[in-house]
């Protein structure tokens, strides 16, 4: 079977009779099977997604489908479904079973989209490599031998795989953009509130958002657009009219500033630099405008954006405590032991790493050196941000400073780790939304290489409108 890269496609052979649903679900469910080596699936609805298929079908027929219909879609392994199972992969949730769906589930499931399974992810959404799975890691489909990426490595890896034609992620420092550059697809993080983040399993709930990871900007937009609006369970979503993002606006010239700090970075790699640079040149032949900007607090980016996560982190996960519900040690004897041994057995080291980095923080005696210190530079970096939005409509930088590094080599070394997040956490520090395009690949090692643009809050429309027609030229000029 051909490989779909947009539901519309999907929809044009249905209507012409040259595929059925029921025939593209088994042909993502063999592809499943055979990248199974990848580990990119914890659990597959097998039966559930061609009964749904078969349903759907015949709304196909009958007119009165939605407007997913058609669409296949592999959930992160944080995001709630009703009676379906969900781990955050963690020993800590081994076994547990959801008892409501995530609004973004519920969203998709009524314009009929077809969920498929939950993939594999960094433990709590805390990597960037997706090596801290208590699931095991997940192989980048590009290259074996490469990490996919973190958080939503599984998701990112699912739909580059062609297991799925859309995966949601959630991302909280690039945990949707940096998995999407290494595995050369797109991966949309939307503003802060635009998505409900009701059944998302929590890591840092001021950094949080659901979006997805698609072969197209097109789909991305339809599904941004069915999941986004207010939503009464999460105080923090926003009221703001939802944009008709699907439906694009013709080609504006825009000014666009390109974050300097970036390419001068020490960590990065000279083909992303190249590439970026080269993207830069090409916008401005297409009638952009494009400046450097600087943005000298990028240093601090990381380690304010750690410090409030870590904090945040803390606070979130002291829920999973081996008493209501989830893993409990066989060992313990009271409170006390049940509390120490069920958490040190059930959590894995790198959330426990950041569960004792956030407690440090918060403590009596560091809060304000720390946490305090953290918020205040947050603002700081926020507002930066903001002025430069009132001169620029977008901002673009590479979405990571490498293309996607060996399985293993950043294990031992946290803060290189951390520092993969180096562009990607700034857009979650202010709550803006940011893309991340697959519009290159290195030359050497044939990975794909993203890059990133950035708008103002809830200006969605205008990221989308400018990210299609940067690709439908793209894909022109291959």
């Amino acid at each position: 079977m051909r490989t779909y890269r947009t539901l519309g496609e999907i929809r044009a052979d249905i209507d012409r009779n040259q595929l059925t649903l029921v025939d593209l679900v088994k042909s993502y469910l063999q592809n499943i099977e055979d990248t199974s080596h990848l580990n990119i699936f914890l659990e597959v609805f097998e039966d559930e997604a061609l009964a749904k298929a078969k349903d759907i079908e015949s709304k196909l027929k009958s007119g009165t489908s939605g407007r997913l219909a058609g669409m296949v879609i592999a959930l992160k392994d944080n995001i709630c479904y009703a009676g379906h199972k969900v781990s955050a992969a963690s020993n800590i949730l081994e076994g547990f079973e959801s008892l409501y769906s995530a609004t973004v589930t519920k969203r998709l499931l009524a314009e009929d989209a077809i969920i498929i399974g939950r993939v594999n992810c960094d433990e709590f959404a805390m990597g960037a490599s997706n090596e801290n799975s208590a699931k095991g890691l997940v192989k980048n489909p590009v290259n074996p031998e490469r990490v996919p990426g973190g958080s939503s490595g599984g998701s990112a890896a699912a739909v580059a795989a062609n297991c799925c034609l859309v995966a949601l992620g959630s991302d909280t420092g690039g945990s949707i953009r940096q998995p999407a550059a290494f595995c050369g697809v797109v991966g949309l993080k939307p503003t802060y509130g635009r998505v409900s983040r009701h059944g998302l399993i929590a890591f840092a709930s001021s950094f949080d958002q659901i979006g997805p990871i698609s072969q197209s900007v097109e789909d991305s937009a339809l599904v941004l657009e069915v999941m986004a609006g207010h939503d009464s369970f999460d105080t923090t979503s926003s009221k703001l009219r939802v944009d008709k993002y699907s439906e694009y606006s013709d080609f504006k010239p825009l000014k666009i500033g390109y974050i300097e700090e970036c390419l001068t970075n020490s960590a990065i790699d000279d083909e992303v630099k190249k590439t970026t640079e080269q993207l830069i040149e090409r916008l401005k032949t297409k009638g952009h405008a494009v400046e450097p900007v600087h943005i000298e607090e990028l240093k601090y980016l990381v380690p304010t954006y750690y410090v409030i996560t870590t904090a945040e982190a803390s606070s979130n996960l002291s829920r999973y405590d081996g008493i209501h519900y989830g893993y409990r040690s066989d060992a313990s004897e009271d409170i006390d032991s049940t509390y120490r041994l069920s958490r040190s057995a059930g959590f894995g080291p790198e959330v426990k790493r950041r569960i004792m980095l956030g407690t440090f923080v918060l403590s009596a005696g560091y809060y304000d050196a720390y946490y305090a210190k953290a918020q205040k530079v947050r603002r700081v970096i926020k507002n930066r941000t903001e002025q430069l939005f009132e001169e620029y409509d977008l901002l673009l930088s590479p979405t990571t400073p490498t293309p996607a590094f060996p399985i293993g080599s950043n294990t031992n070394d946290p803060i290189k780790m951390y520092l993969e997040d180096i562009f990607t956490v700034h857009a979650n520090l202010v709550g803006t939304p940011a893309i991340s395009l697959p519009l290159s690949t290195h030359p050497e090692s044939a990975l794909p290489i993203g890059v990133q643009f950035m708008a103002k809050k809830f200006d969605e429309k205008l990221l989308l409108d400018f990210s299609h027609n940067l690709m439908q030229s793209a894909a022109l000029k291959k």
